[in-house]
């Protein structure tokens, strides 16, 4: 079978509920974590021999897994080598794995200015580029210099500022894995910076839900509007389908209680987005993956 080199670090029917902020649906077939870039890289090329699909998941903070599950192979980047974080001068090297809030800090500490706006935006640096995460209408992209990238045959290869806008321009990540981004960032004082993250943080867990929830962001912000704004103005702050919940702190968050099925997210997401449509003439887009 294509999995007989990789058994130390594939496990079979491995329940996905466990590795997601919704803590909901069902398995993966194969789910893979391998310890090094050629270990990885030798996994999707043998994995892409035998016609498996792939996908990678990082914190699982803005996926959401269905009933059904996940056919095909599931990659997790969360051993040390995908987690590092390196300052060169005025730039900062992160790993695919490092959580954005770490990077952020680590900057910050080192007196170096750019990246501060995301600072509690949950998830992986490879999860925030992949989704071109945005804060106070900022993109991620802003600072990055460039990024170590893996394609479907398990090849590595860099991508300069300048192929990545294009990339980002067309709304797609051709790449399967993003193994490392660089981001050039500005001096500063450092003092300075860690009051300014500070403040930005304390505001933006107050109109998060709470860190014990179980819960998700689930649309983007159209251009010149906030999505938890227009959800609010519809009236649906609170609603319920099943054990899923629009937050009364932010209504672009979804919280899932006790029993809640992936499936009850689906609807209410559907639900949303049709209300806000009628209501307000906008279409939300998902951030949220559903796999």
């Amino acid at each position: 079978m294509w999995y007989d080199p990789f058994k130390s670090i594939i496990r079979r029917d491995e329940p996905l509920a466990m590795h997601t902020w919704f803590q909901a649906g069902g398995m993966a077939e194969f789910y893979a974590q391998p310890e090094t870039q050629t270990q990885a890289a030798e996994l999707v090329a043998a994995a892409s021999e035998a016609d498996i699909p792939i996908r990678l998941l990082g914190e699982g903070s803005n996926v959401l897994i269905r009933n059904d599950g996940v056919s095909g192979l599931v990659i997790s980047l969360d051993s040390p080598e995908f987690q590092k974080i390196v300052i060169e001068g005025n730039c900062i090297k992160a790993g695919a794995a490092a959580r954005l809030g770490r990077v952020v800090t680590t900057a910050v500490h080192a007196g170096l200015a750019g990246l501060e706006d995301f600072i509690g935006v949950p998830g992986s640096v490879g999860g925030a580029l992949h989704v071109h995460v945005a804060a106070n209408m900022t993109k991620v992209s802003r600072c990055l210099r460039s990024t170590t990238e893996m394609d479907f045959q398990g090849n590595t290869f860099a991508k300069s500022a300048e192929e990545l806008a294009t990339t980002y321009q067309d709304k797609s990540l051709n790449s399967l894995i993003i193994l490392e981004a660089t981001f050039e960032l500005e001096p500063d004082d450092p003092k300075t910076l860690a009051q300014q993250m500070q403040k930005r943080w304390i505001l933006k867990k107050s109109q998060q839900p709470m860190s014990f929830q179980c819960c998700g962001r689930i649309f983007k912000s159209p251009t010149g509007a906030s999505a938890g704004e227009l959800i609010d103005r519809a009236g649906l702050k609170g609603a319920r389908i099943g054990g899923a919940v629009i937050s009364e702190r932010h209504a672009n968050y979804i919280i899932a209680e006790p029993e809640c099925s992936s499936e009850d997210i689906i609807r209410l997401i559907d639900l949303v987005r049709d209300q806000v449509h009628k209501r307000t003439d906008v279409l939300l887009d998902l951030e949220l993956e559903i796999w």
